[in-house]
């Protein structure tokens, strides 16, 4: 403890008496180990505390582009219910949270109009923070995993890679009634814009410069004037500026963009 005075002027001893006392305790403990004293004690008790925590505190997520995605159709949801049942179950939902609120968060990211799957994540977690269950909050977590995981697999039913599917829902969203001819239209008008905008008008830093800006709209009008009669022509101007925006979000040019 001289160190400790020593490094400290006075008035910042007294602040860090809290901590000074900690680590006192924390050495006694030390000083009290055995050659049988185990870990799995010491674990026991930061698992039990980091359950109270999670039990008495909404936690919220902050998910960032580093973080470590699952593959949410390699889950095995009976294996992970029955290893919810043995024991320390919010530290075992809060761990699932993360995981949904991760790989949600990437969904989002690459097709906007997933947002609805947020905003009803969002509400699960409201609802177990006011009193829900921590075994009805996890089988509900469990459910929307599924439903993230169809999700995740739709464009390939649809034969869509990720960036097609992402212009194919904004043109469809809300629900248009059409034909399943009209369906195939429009997907291939998805697969051409895209084509069109890579080969030749997302150039470098188009966003930039007013000119290109343009010159990106434009083909976007031009490109989605193909689309089926299905569309009016109020619907069509709606879309041309939805798939306008979300190009201008997405790509930042010279082969650039979210899903790089």
């Amino acid at each position: 403890m001289k160190l400790y005075k020593a490094i400290l002027p006075d008035e910042k001893a007294q602040q860090f008496a809290p901590v000074k006392t900690c680590l006192s305790v924390l050495a006694d403990k030390i000083r009290t180990f055995t050659e049988d004293a185990s870990i799995d004690d010491v674990m026991n008790a930061v698992a039990e505390l980091l359950d109270d925590s999670i039990a008495t505190k909404g936690y919220v997520i902050h998910p960032t582009e580093q973080t470590s995605l699952v593959d949410l159709s390699s889950i095995d949801f009976e294996a992970l219910k029955e290893h919810f049942q043995k024991g320390r179950k919010r530290t075992k939902a809060e761990q699932l949270k993360q995981v949904v609120g991760q790989t949600l968060h990437h969904m989002v990211v690459r097709n906007v109009t997933r947002v609805e799957l947020m905003e009803r994540f969002r509400k699960m977690i409201d609802d177990y923070n006011e009193g829900m269950d921590v075994d009805g909050f996890f089988l509900t977590l469990i459910d929307f995993v599924k439903e993230l995981s169809a999700e995740e697999q739709r464009g390939i039913a649809e034969q869509l890679d990720e960036e097609e599917l992402a212009i194919f829902d904004i043109l469809t969203r809300p629900v248009i009634e059409m034909t399943g001819k009209d369906k195939e239209g429009v997907k291939k008008v998805a697969r051409s814009l895209l084509q069109t905008l890579k080969e030749a008008k997302l150039v470098l830093d188009w966003r930039k410069k007013q000119r290109t800006r343009a010159d990106v709209f434009s083909t976007v009008k031009t490109v989605l004037d193909e689309l089926p009669r299905a569309y009016s022509t109020e619907v069509y101007r709606d879309k041309c500026k939805r798939v306008y925006q979300h190009v201008y979000d997405s790509y930042t040019g010279q082969g650039q963009s979210i899903y790089e």
